[in-house]
């Protein structure tokens, strides 16, 4: 899959094109759908396959105080849409000077002269332009008259849900990663790196692994039964765990932290800038204040005890756990 980082990396004469555009937060389930829905017309057509998404998201520079966190930073999400065989993204820089652009000249600019769109496919609520003033009915008017069509779908439904971004992020902050799994066709996972300061040396030889502070969206407080992969490619190793989200209110005060422990652990290399990634399986339970740390550690015994059952159930039945 090409990835173009802005306007001018498309080369001359690129498509014609089926195009797709949107911020794509989480590369759900709906997203997929839609993105092989265009593969499929543009293999029909003898067209390229190609999404448009915004960087950063727009919110972040239009409403700041109010812009989501993220399902998915941007080279995960690159990751996901190459898997529905796209043949390119477009990674449009968003800016004060796009956010200015009225809708006519974004489709003239992006769809026409850039990529030579032949259709494009987007979800009925998909809104464009400055103060995002236009919509699908205003893009199929414009497409008529500059030689594209659009086709619009509504959003797919899981289980009774709309999926869309909105809905998974809700799923998430309430703890209820297993419903989110559904949505997003996949479980929810973070990407991090070991929290500084804790003396690891060449060797890290306790079972236990805090990440460091992540700015995006996290599961709301609580115990969860997760795998967490240490490295990446073939290094990587894998590990079932059982990760705590929130501030620890045994030990008095605020102390956030992700800390995740290792159930099939032993003794690994691990530095403050190894890569590590979180994928949250299910819930146990929500955070509490124990009466004592003794208390405390008793729960974590059946926490565990609890995860290792769930991960025997999944070998028991060959279920992949990721």
């Amino acid at each position: 899959m090409q990835i173009f980082r802005q306007l001018g990396d498309v080369p001359t004469g690129f498509g014609p094109s089926v195009v797709i555009i949107g911020n794509f937060d989480g590369v759900h389930a709906g997203h997929q759908w839609v993105m092989r829905n265009a593969v499929d017309t543009a293999r029909r057509l003898g067209a390229r396959a190609i999404a448009v998404t915004l960087e950063p998201h727009p919110a972040r520079i239009l409403h700041p105080d109010l812009a989501p966190k993220l399902i998915t930073l941007l080279e995960e999400k690159l990751a996901l849409i190459e898997k529905t065989d796209l043949d390119a993204v477009l990674v449009l820089p968003f800016n004060q000077d796009v956010s200015s652009w009225g809708a006519r000249e974004f489709v003239c600019t992006v769809l026409c002269d850039t990529l030579n769109a032949v259709e494009v496919h987007e979800g009925e609520n998909f809104r464009f332009g400055r103060n995002a003033s236009a919509n699908v009915d205003d893009l199929t008017i414009m497409g008529a008259d500059l030689g594209f069509k659009v086709y619009t779908s509504r959003p797919l439904q899981i289980g009774g849900l709309n999926v869309s971004s909105s809905r998974i992020r809700e799923l998430i902050q309430s703890g209820a990663v297993h419903r989110a799994r559904r949505l997003l066709g996949r479980p929810f996972r973070l990407r991090s790196t070991p929290a500084h300061g804790r003396g690891y040396g060449t060797r890290y030889a306790v079972p236990t692994i805090n990440l460091a502070p992540y700015a995006e969206l996290l599961p709301g407080n609580g115990v969860y039964v997760t795998c967490l992969q240490i490295g990446t490619g073939d290094s990587a190793e894998f590990f079932e765990a059982v990760t705590n989200i929130g501030n620890r209110p045994t030990f008095g005060a605020d102390s956030f932290a992700v800390e995740s422990h290792l159930l099939n652990f032993h003794p690994l290399d691990l530095h403050e800038h190894t890569p590590l990634t979180v994928t949250f399986l299910k819930r146990l339970r929500e955070e509490k204040r124990w009466p004592s740390p003794e208390a405390l550690r008793a729960q974590i015994e059946l926490d565990v005890s609890r995860a290792q059952h769930y991960f025997h159930h999944l070998r028991q039945f060959r279920e992949p756990a990721i």
